[in-house]
């Protein structure tokens, strides 16, 4: 409509002469030549005489070489044909890669040395390296380890075997280790895909910044926080450590899209790959990505996107949860989840774009408009497909987020919120950003940009026809960024255990103090080099400090008792007895002593939860035999009972005699149950193992 008119009076209007562009970020550099604009290397063609391409003879200096270096620099011209990506000079592109290697491999040197002080990883036997893993991740292992079985099964090697010569008249003898250790292959992996990731927030950080002097700010800022960004040097496997590094590279993407002027195919097939690893290993990423899908939507209607970059993106997006929910064996949660209905509400308020810009409304009325109508539909389809489809898989979640807000509280529900890291954020969090001058720095940059947007909206909002709409505004990307941590931050403060994207996405917002977008007029007085120099001189003061403490965290991993319960499990039951208890021995159980389990840590499926609160009825205070009758149900031959949970809470309310009170009224006041069978487990019971922490009952059948 009148961006059309706009466009036409652009066209018509005379065309000032153009002045040589700056450079541009390492990763976009100058214009491609022959892209229609002179480079700031690149003069015109003199009058009267012929360009390159018509003129016989040497070719002129100012003609763009072709693509050398052999297969790397063939490569390197390839990936960026494909992903849209403007020649940058080849010094300072292999400069940026070389940097990023080098924080990668630093990264990596870095939460290797800090598990292998706090565990002595590397000196431990295979058995107490998988029980140096607990809860979801021993689960990971296990099926690492039941594909090595069946691999050996059918005869596919998984084994390294060599000859060891034994001396004089000895014969030579042949030794054998297994590929299968699935705590070592997990740890490997983990690391150095977390090293890469460090590889990628310097990419980042330069990209989005326009300086490599902001891909340093970021990783300088992700070590100076490391305790707040990661948990990956403690408890390596965990989902969060497979699918962060794909949320890295597919927010990079994400930027590279929303700042370029053309969108290519490759650029959208990475994002369509990131997007799926990202979801794959990790249930909480679908709520990343709604927060993401959320940003970009208010991008839109605020006019620093076009509504077809929009559409590719949501596109994009679709063919991914598609993609997702085939490779996860049809879980259905994902296409009932909020996720999937806002995509698709979002999708509808885009296809009606003509019928909203015929409503005879003001700008801010039309914004709230869209808001109200995405916000409310995607609440009402999210609750109509998951009653059509019977789908409560994530039911948890909404009443763990309305626990948050109001007095709600469940047996679930305060299975969450009684573990420190999904209780609200920490109030020493922000203390600990404002020491680091991340807090302090990641302000400045919000505001700048803020008065960037009140300065785009303030002359739309203020304009008298409401029938004219704005025109696309310039840097989307920041403005998504902005919003984007505005979601971060909300996620971080109801949920700990979500600041793993607050700060790392703080230190990438870090990176703008090097933006001449926003701080132009400084630069033009001091030398961005010298403000850089300034900011990581103070960061470093408690940087420093905080890795110091790291580094001196000095530890060996002993659990002689659970040693103990995993060895007779082995040697003293049938390899088809059944065990039911806590959920993290229970992964250990899987892992090590291979043996079937009712009940394990993955908690986002709603026949897993039934199952678990069951078993977890053994520390209610209900009858033994009302418990014992269910684990039967359950086919449940023994049951690992642990007294210290009978007994333990991290606050009042929370141990789990008391968060059975709330679930079960009927009973509260009676002795709880695992109190009784610690003294004496008959007659429903029969103690066959017993050490300073674990009691096994094995179950009687009537």
């Amino acid at each position: 409509m009148v961006l059309q008119a706009r466009n036409k009076h652009r066209e018509a209007a005379p065309k000032p002469p153009q002045p040589p562009r700056a450079s541009q970020s390492p990763l976009r550099g100058a214009p491609d030549a022959g892209a229609g604009e002179p480079g700031p290397e690149r003069a015109p063609p003199s009058p009267g005489r012929k360009g390159a391409a018509g003129r016989k003879g040497p070719r002129a200096e100012s003609a763009a070489p072709p693509a050398r270096g052999g297969l790397g620099g063939r490569l390197a011209a390839g990936l960026r044909g494909a992903l849209g990506l403007r020649r940058a000079g080849r010094g300072r592109t292999w400069t940026t890669l070389l940097l990023a290697a080098f924080a990668a491999v630093l990264h990596w040197s870095h939460i290797t040395h800090l598990f292998e002080n706090d565990r002595h990883f590397s000196h431990l036997s295979t058995l107490e390296r998988e029980m140096a893993f607990r809860t979801e991740m021993v689960i990971l292992a296990s099926w690492y380890r039941i594909y090595t079985k069946i691999m050996d099964l059918i005869g596919i090697q998984t084994k390294i075997c060599w000859t060891v010569t034994r001396g004089e008249g000895l014969s030579p003898i042949e030794s054998c280790e297994g590929l299968g250790d699935p705590a070592c292959f997990y740890v490997a992996v983990i690391f150095i895909l977390n090293g890469l990731m460090m590889a990628l927030f310097f990419i980042y950080g330069t990209y989005l910044s326009g300086s490599r002097l902001g891909g340093l700010v970021t990783v300088l800022c992700f070590f100076f926080n490391h305790g707040e960004c990661t948990r990956v040097m403690w408890t390596p496997p965990l989902r969060e450590s497979f699918s962060y590094p794909f949320l890295v590279l597919q927010m990079l993407l994400v930027t590279h899209i929303l700042r370029a002027t053309k969108l290519y195919r490759g650029s959208l097939i990475a994002l369509c790959i990131s997007n799926v690893f990202f979801m794959l290993p990790w249930q909480f990423a679908q709520f990343v990505l709604l927060t993401q899908i959320a940003s970009l939507f208010a991008v839109y209607v605020v006019g620093y996107i076009d509504i077809c970059k929009l559409q590719k993106i949501i596109y994009i997006h679709m063919i991914s949860l598609a993609l997702c929910f085939v490779l996860m064996f049809g879980n259905s949660m994902l296409l009932t989840s909020y996720y999937a209905s806002s995509l698709v509400i979002i999708w509808g308020i885009l296809a009606m774009k003509p019928h909203f810009l015929r409503i005879n409304v003001s700008e801010l009325s039309l914004w709230v408009i869209q808001g109200c109508f995405w916000l409310f539909g995607t609440v009402i389809l999210k609750y109509l497909t998951s009653k059509i489809f019977g789908i409560a898989d994530d039911a948890h979640i909404g009443n763990l987020l309305t626990s948050k807000f109001f007095s709600y509280k469940d047996f679930d529900t305060l299975l969450y919120t009684c573990a420190a890291e999904f209780d609200f954020m920490e109030k020493e969090t922000p203390l600990r950003y404002t020491k680091t001058l991340l807090l302090p720095v990641v302000l400045v940059v919000f505001i700048a940009i803020v008065r960037k947007i009140v300065s785009d909206m303030w002359g739309v909002l203020t304009k008298q026809q409401t029938h004219i709409r704005k025109p696309q505004f310039d840097h989307g990307e920041l403005v998504y960024h902005a919003l984007q941590l505005l979601a971060y931050t909300a996620l971080g403060i109801l949920i700990m255990r979500l600041k793993l994207f607050l700060t790392p996405h703080m230190c990438v917002m870090a990176s703008l103090i090097c933006s001449r977008q926003l701080f132009g007029w400084l630069f033009c007085k001091v030398h961005p080099g010298a403000v850089v120099f300034a900011v990581l001189a103070a960061m470093s003061i408690q940087g420093s400090a905080n890795l110091q403490t790291q580094w001196n965290i000095v530890g060996e991993f002993s659990n002689l008792p659970q040693e103990e319960l995993i060895e007779w499990i082995k040697y003293s039951t049938k390899p088809d007895a059944v065990f039911a208890g806590a959920m993290p021995t229970m992964a250990s159980v899987k892992l090590s002593a291979l043996r079937p389990i009712v009940n394990h840590p993955h908690y986002e499926d709603a026949g897993l939860r039934a199952r678990t609160k069951i078993v977890y009825s053994m520390y209610s205070r209900k009858a033994a035999e009302e418990v014992k009758r269910e684990l039967i149900k359950l086919q449940v031959n023994y049951y690992i009972l642990e007294e210290s949970w009978c007994i333990r809470r991290s606050k009042p309310g929370c141990s789990m005699p008391e968060i059975w009170d709330v679930e079960d009224p009927a009973n509260a006041g009676k002795p709880p149950l695992c109190n009784l069978l610690v003294k004496d487990s008959k007659p429903h019971f029969t103690t066959v193992f017993q050490n300073s922490v674990y009691k096994v009952l094995e179950v009687i059948e009537e």
